[in-house]
């Protein structure tokens, strides 16, 4: 089924949200944003300030009935500290989502962007597809979890028409400074020349794809997917930590030696190897990362000016 009417956007605002409403628009759609608050970026279409997490589903239902939407994407998440912040973030907003689609007539294809811990820790050189079972450790992928199933269940009993991509870290252009590249990047920013950065950096390697290439992806599963499928969406490569940092450093314009390792242990979301089997993805959604990894970060650093 081809939809040619209004994306509504949850999280417009944030990294993957502006990047999706950006290739939806690109395409002709109308876009609707739709996030907490306003940013400057997101003043290019139409925009509903609303708390989706905390709205009555019958509110939703009303807002993507009257604009006419014909696709919903979910973009939301963070990077809350506590558990019972992520649980709002990741969970309850979903099964607002849920109920609000479900009580429509006709039903937009929800299209929930996930996370690749979802799948908890796996064994390094693993490349992780979507028969993968579910294991996850930290509350953060617990939350993650939590919501892809409650949307692959519904969409599995009819409920909803909707699908799951489940999206490596992201990189590119306007990361939040709460994900670790963003941190890095924003530090970078203050360095002067000769000045050196203490950083400590994880024991990792970890597939990282840009946030446009996520956008893409948003778009060709917004159309003709079987309701209830998963798609693991990445590069399919697991760089290290080091080499990543170093590579935006080159990119930045720096010398190596900017970057001073400090020791310690390293909090992350979910284990120390992640690498996307994406070949899901390619067959039947035709999709594949466009943009090289040296190239995302380069325009990270750009945009970041």
């Amino acid at each position: 089924m081809s939809r040619t009417g209004t994306v509504a956007v949850l999280g417009a605002t944030g990294g993957i949200g502006r990047q999706v409403s950006a290739v939806f628009s690109r395409e002709g759609r109308e876009v609707l944003g739709v996030a907490r608050s306003s940013a400057p970026h997101a003043a290019g279409h139409p925009f509903v300030p609303l708390d989706v997490a905390s709205a009555d589903p019958a509110e939703i239902t009303e807002l993507l009935a009257s604009r006419k939407v014909e696709v919903v994407v979910n973009a939301t998440g963070g990077w809350a500290v506590t558990e019972e912040a992520m649980h709002h973030a990741h969970v309850r907003l979903v099964d607002r989502v849920l109920a609000a689609v479900a009580a429509l007539p006709a039903r937009p294809r929800v299209v929930h962007v996930g996370s690749i811990h979802e799948y908890g820790f796996v064994p390094p050189g693993t490349s992780i597809d979507e028969s993968w079972a579910p294991d996850p450790r930290t509350p953060y992928a617990r939350t993650k979890l939590a919501g892809s199933q409650a949307v692959l269940e519904a969409a599995r009993a009819g409920d909803v028409d909707a699908v799951v991509l489940r999206a490596v870290n992201v990189c590119g252009p306007h990361p939040s400074e709460a994900s670790f590249l963003g941190a890095v990047l924003h530090r970078l920013r203050g360095v002067t020349p000769g000045e050196r950065l203490e950083l400590t950096i994880a024991d990792a390697a970890r597939d990282y794809v840009d946030v446009r290439d996520v956008a893409t992806a948003v778009l060709r599963a917004a159309d003709g997917v079987a309701p209830g499928t998963v798609f693991n969406i990445g590069r399919g490569e697991a760089p290290t930590m080091r080499e990543l940092v170093m590579t935006l450093v080159e990119a930045a314009g720096f010398p190596p030696e900017t970057i001073k390792e400090a020791g310690g242990p390293v909090e992350s979301k979910g284990g120390g190897w992640t690498k996307a089997d994406i070949r899901h993805a390619e067959r039947v959604l035709g999709w594949r990362p466009a943009i090289a990894l040296r190239d995302s970060l380069r325009d990270m650093w750009e945009a970041a000016g």
